[in-house]
């Protein structure tokens, strides 16, 4: 089997398991979060996941589309948590002190993730309808991004560098100091 830097090639599986679980596991959180803060407003899932697609097509569009378009906003919803915890798998391979406490940055991580999605990808989206205004309900998503998002995040990449088999350092008969040479 090849090997890389000393580890199994397959070890690389491994860590992309992990950080696809972290997306999973912050885009499911993420949308807990979401749906249980509207559904005490009377909006219900599906105009949720419209909302999401609307990036896509703007707002009208995706309403329109039923349960087609609420799909692709599952479906993207899910796809960003995942790039969003392999980013910071990535970042942590460059920063390995990234991983060092994952509590602080990835809350950290959390704020760069509201930030960069309210602030740049939101507003060029189709559904750009402007920079949000400060009041509770942002403090509350930004708070639900560091807690539900930032921080699975930066556990799922400390636990991608810690899976996968053990190091490849020496066939077994060598390691006893016995050898065929």
């Amino acid at each position: 089997m090849t090997t890389t830097q000393g580890h199994d090639r397959s070890a690389s599986g491994y860590r992309f398991r992990y950080l696809v679980f972290g997306g999973v596991a912050a885009g499911t959180l993420d949308l807990i979060y979401i749906c249980s803060l509207w559904a005490a407003m009377g909006v219900g899932p599906l105009r949720i996941l419209h909302s999401i697609a609307a990036g896509w097509m703007g707002r009208e569009a995706a309403i329109a589309g039923g349960a087609a378009t609420a799909l692709l906003g599952f479906a993207s919803h899910y796809a960003i948590a995942i790039a969003m915890a392999c980013t910071y798998g990535l970042a942590s391979r460059r920063w390995p002190w990234l991983l060092r406490n994952p509590l602080r940055y990835g809350a950290l991580y959390g704020v760069v993730l509201y930030l960069a999605m309210n602030f740049v990808v939101v507003p060029l989206s189709a559904a750009g309808s402007g920079l949000p205004r400060w009041e509770w309900m942002q403090v509350s998503h930004l708070l639900a991004h560091m807690l539900l998002v930032g921080i699975p995040c930066a556990f799922a990449a400390r636990f991608a560098t810690r899976s996968g088999p053990a190091p490849v350092t020496a066939t077994p008969i060598a390691a006893f100091g016995k050898s065929d040479a």
